[in-house]
């Protein structure tokens, strides 16, 4: 096991909120920016949350995984949802890896003269 996830989840919320005491204005800041996002309401909170599991994969936040994880428990997205979603980020990343290594090429053949 990698994590003890049922520790690390109130460790965070109280991390976040030890921050919060010292930074108010940043972390009120900071939530309205995930209130702006699901204002409209053209996606429903299951689905958010599985595209934030995908960018908490491709950006490597465990932390974002741990949080956006249980919120789509919470949400009812399945083990099986939250794996084709664990797909996509994969394949995302290495679509992002192939395009970046074309970019090494690119800069050598530049360099090189």
């Amino acid at each position: 096991m990698f994590y003890n996830w049922t520790e690390l989840l109130p460790n965070i919320k109280k991390a976040f909120a030890d921050l919060g005491k010292s930074n108010p204005k940043m972390v009120k800041a900071y939530m309205a920016l995930g209130e702006a996002a699901a204002e409209n309401n053209v996606l429903d909170v299951k689905t958010r949350e599985l595209i934030a599991i995908a960018v908490a994969i491709t950006t490597r936040c465990d932390s974002c995984i741990g949080v956006h994880t249980d919120a789509a428990i919470k949400a009812g997205a399945t083990r099986e949802e939250i794996a084709a979603t664990l797909a996509t980020a994969i394949s995302l990343n290495a679509g992002a890896a192939y395009i970046y290594s074309l970019r090494a090429l690119e800069a050598h053949d530049t360099l090189k003269g």
